[in-house]
């Protein structure tokens, strides 16, 4: 587990998708078998369990608990395990992220409250108020395409004066935010959009929590070591390199397809739940030959 106070959560870390068995169950020994390979096997120092690519808005608190406790058994002596603890309801977000302290996750990943569209002074007495329940570090997310609201920089500066509000996973595609919280902060910034992996790293993000992390989760710590080193045509390379498996995996929604690609490599992952779908066999014979093209042979 890291230890390193500028990067509080490490520096590659998934977010894990939810394996289930075939009748739409939680697979537990999969979640276990698939949170060993991408610690052992994938580079990764930590997982993010039940942000969105875990399929949190369709598994209950109590399958939630139950996968926790099963990731934590089996890689969280030896990674950071952040739980996804954030709704759009402040009481039952500080519930679960009371539930996740007492099971001992190292820290938690608290989403922008989504559909009720808070304004900014909603957002901020949400995020302290999660922050504030426990004595866990906190990630905030801050995804406007999926909770409408961005969180903006003055909310952002006003958030940070919390000890416990320490980093952010940035999926706003907004550079020039994401700059100016750099310089009034000593926030950690961690990329939540793959494909803007690299010019987040170059003006000055930690790390990463990834998708595509699943498969390529080595190459991530290269391109991060790459961007650490100063080594910016490296990084553009590798970088490169990974624009085909960026682009494979998001063609549709990124855990239909990290889920379709898990499968063929014969790793835990199952179905998605509705409303998802199951990826096409013109989607997966796509998806082949963009991963190929990424150097993934499925």
């Amino acid at each position: 587990m890291t230890t390193d106070p500028a990067r509080p959560f490490g520096r590659v870390l998934t977010a894990m998708v939810t394996p289930f068995a075939e009748d739409g169950s939680i697979d537990l020994a999969g979640a276990q078998e698939l949170a060993a390979h991408l610690v052992d096997r994938q580079a990764h120092d930590g997982l993010v369990v039940h942000g969105t690519t875990g399929e949190s808005p369709t598994t209950s608190d109590a399958e939630q608990r139950a996968v926790l406790e099963a990731v934590l058994d089996a890689v969280g002596d030896r990674a950071t395990v952040v739980a996804g603890v954030g709704t759009n309801d402040t009481a039952h977000s500080i519930d679960r992220a009371r539930e996740a302290e007492r099971l001992g996750v190292h820290g938690l990943l608290v989403v922008t409250p989504y559909y009720n569209k808070p304004p900014q002074a909603g957002l901020l007495r949400h995020f302290t108020a999660v922050a504030d329940a426990t004595g866990l570090p906190v990630m905030l997310y801050d995804i406007p395409p999926r909770s409408v609201v961005p969180i903006e920089v003055e909310t952002l500066v006003r958030a940070a004066e919390h000890p416990r509000i320490v980093a952010v996973k940035d999926a706003k595609a907004d550079l020039g935010a994401v700059a100016w919280t750099l310089a009034r902060t000593d926030l950690a910034y961690y990329s939540g959009e793959d494909m803007l992996n690299l010019p987040l790293l170059a003006i000055g993000a930690v790390g990463v929590v990834s998708v595509v992390g699943h498969l390529v989760g080595q190459r991530l710590a290269e391109l991060i070591a790459a961007v650490e080193a100063g080594d910016l045509e490296r990084a553009r390379s590798v970088n490169q390199a990974l624009l085909p498996v960026y682009t494979g995996v998001f063609r549709t929604q990124g855990v239909i397809m990290v889920k379709a690609a898990l499968r063929e490599l014969g790793l835990p992952a199952g179905p998605v739940r509705p409303p998802l779908v199951d990826a096409t066999p013109e989607q997966i014979a796509q998806l082949r030959t963009d991963l190929a093209d990424g150097g993934i042979a499925l």
